[in-house]
């Protein structure tokens, strides 16, 4: 059936058909103005770089005599024999050693890298009560295990976990802290503290407090060279889990002790990645 419109109903009509065709219109516009406005919003977020080492590596299950990124450290600089360094953190060393013996300082190595099965050799002897923690006592004496690991964790790390596995941190002159609050320790540790991050060297155990509440006691001894640290701390904070510490007695309570957390990365924030 056809339909008619009036002629006078003309104009009518068609102001309605353009008031219509003008809504949907604007309808179409303020619909493409929100697709617009949510494409903008999209941020694309990169994906953290790959990690540099392997998680083997980084738990120190490698032999650093048979790998080309350490080096042999020469008797003259360590009261050890038979002990390695990542040769970059040595060829630094060797610049703040020869900068300190011109200021009449002498610095030597009493620890450097240790894998993991020297690390395990370590912890189970305090573990096990042959080897004395610092304080002279015993860890057989603490029945539970939670807290036994917690005070060996004072000043030893479980394997796997221990920065000394990366072959960038070293021990010097004493294992003990009251030897650098007196003479000559207390020059060693004055011109550390001044000089060390001129050579890429950081402390990494200060006092533990606000700016470091986790990890282990002050250690004025242990110094970590940053420019290799730095990139081995990044591929840890990507593979190490507390699941992966395992190999070794009590081993079992690193999860409940966030050991990863709290220990490997519970350190200087000035040494941090």
């Amino acid at each position: 059936m056809n339909v008619s419109i009036p002629v006078w109903a003309l104009p009518i009509a068609l102001i309605v058909a353009i008031n219509l065709s003008c809504q949907v219109n604007a309808d179409q516009q303020q619909a493409d103005e929100s697709t617009i406005d949510l494409t903008d919003t999209i941020v694309e977020v990169e994906a953290p770089p790959p990690p540099t080492v392997s998680l083997d590596y980084i738990m120190g299950k490698f032999n650093p005599s048979k790998d080309s990124n350490f080096v042999k450290i020469a008797a003259q600089y360590t009261t050890k024999s038979n002990i390695y360094l990542h040769k970059e953190a040595y060829a630094a060393f060797l610049k703040m050693h020869a900068a300190a013996k011109e200021d009449g300082i002498n610095l030597r190595i009493l620890s450097a890298t240790r894998n993991f099965n020297v690390q395990k050799s370590i912890w189970e002897s305090k573990w096990n009560g042959s080897r004395k923690l610092s304080d002279g006592t015993s860890a057989t004496e603490i029945a539970d295990s939670n807290a036994r690991a917690l005070k060996i964790l004072e000043y030893s790390s479980m394997p796997g976990t221990s920065r000394h596995h990366w072959g960038t941190d070293i021990d010097l002159n004493s294992l003990n802290n009251p030897y650098f609050e007196k003479e000559p320790g207390i020059q060693v540790y004055q011109w550390l503290t001044s000089n060390a991050a001129r050579f890429g060297y950081c402390q990494t155990y200060t006092p533990k407090g606000t700016n470091r509440p986790d990890g282990y006691n002050e250690e004025k001894w242990h110094w970590s060279y940053l420019p290799v640290a730095k990139e081995y701390s990044a591929s840890a904070r990507q593979l190490l889990k507390d699941e992966d510490i395992q190999g070794f007695a009590g081993a079992g309570v690193a999860p409940n002790l966030e050991v990863v957390k709290k220990y490997v990365f519970g350190i200087n924030p000035e040494c941090l990645d």
